[in-house]
């Protein structure tokens, strides 16, 4: 049951990456280009699940990337694809970092506290939704696009869930989402918080809000990559647990 959750997620991942970009098929690659954006993290290709790439693949893979001047790069679980981190290290592939890919199922989600003065909203309008997003972008050190923010077409629809946080000044201090239910998965993504409110319990809330959300929505499996410091231990709180590994790999 577990390689078979891993494999489903595997292939939601691919799936969900090509959504509103351009993609090429190269060998077992999937490679995903985001039109006008040369950000590494928007640009990168996921491996087929099962099998080996050979080092004809790799390198033509290389090739493409570099062809659009873009930093050629890699995200995939590795237990989907046993046999391909070695083939792109010797190919040059040089490994950015390991995930630990987190899964909460329906039954599993621990409930967390709103901090008292915090109120936890889904924004329905594109203000709201702008509003949320710049959060987002300043929590995580990008520079504050101001109201230069559009929503994506699943936020506006709904189709993509969406919460924020909002201090008793009405300031939105948080936001974060869970993509859209896709084969019974669903991701959680974007939790994000102000620096001067963190260690409070919002993004625990955030996370569990959005979990319930998406679970009863269909959601079997709702996972997670959490970032850097304390987030594994955050998301563990609200039940979510490891199950397999992510890894990024590029060549500089």
């Amino acid at each position: 049951m577990r390689s078979e959750t891993i494999r489903a997620l595997q292939s939601y991942i691919r799936t969900t990456a090509a959504k509103f970009r351009e993609t090429e098929r190269i060998g077992p690659f999937l490679a995903t280009y985001t039109t006008g954006n040369d950000h590494t993290f928007l640009n990168y290709a996921i491996p087929d699940n099962g099998g080996t790439p050979t080092a004809q693949d790799v390198a033509k893979l290389t090739e493409a990337f570099r062809a659009r001047g873009l930093t050629p790069r890699l995200e995939f679980l590795s237990e989907a694809v046993p046999g391909a981190e070695a083939v792109l290290a010797e190919g040059g592939y040089i490994l950015e970092r390991r995930i630990p890919l987190m899964v909460c199922p329906p039954g599993q989600v621990v409930e967390q506290p709103v901090p008292t003065g915090t109120v936890l909203k889904t924004p329905v309008t594109p203000a709201g939704l702008r509003l949320m997003i710049r959060a987002q972008n300043v929590a995580f050190g990008e520079p504050d696009p101001g109201e230069h923010v559009e929503p994506s077409p699943a936020q506006l629809s709904g189709e993509t869930i969406s919460v924020m946080a909002i201090a008793e000044s009405g300031e939105v201090v948080g936001g974060g989402v869970a993509t859209a239910i896709l084969d019974g998965a669903s991701e959680i993504a974007g939790i994000g918080v102000l620096e001067e409110f963190r260690g409070r319990g919002i993004a625990a809330a955030m996370t569990e809000y959005l979990t319930r959300e998406a679970h009863a929505r269909g959601g079997e499996s709702v996972f997670l990559t959490p970032g850097a410091g304390q987030a594994e231990r955050v998301y563990g709180r609200v039940g979510f647990k490891t199950v397999a590994e992510c890894v990024h790999l590029s060549i500089v």
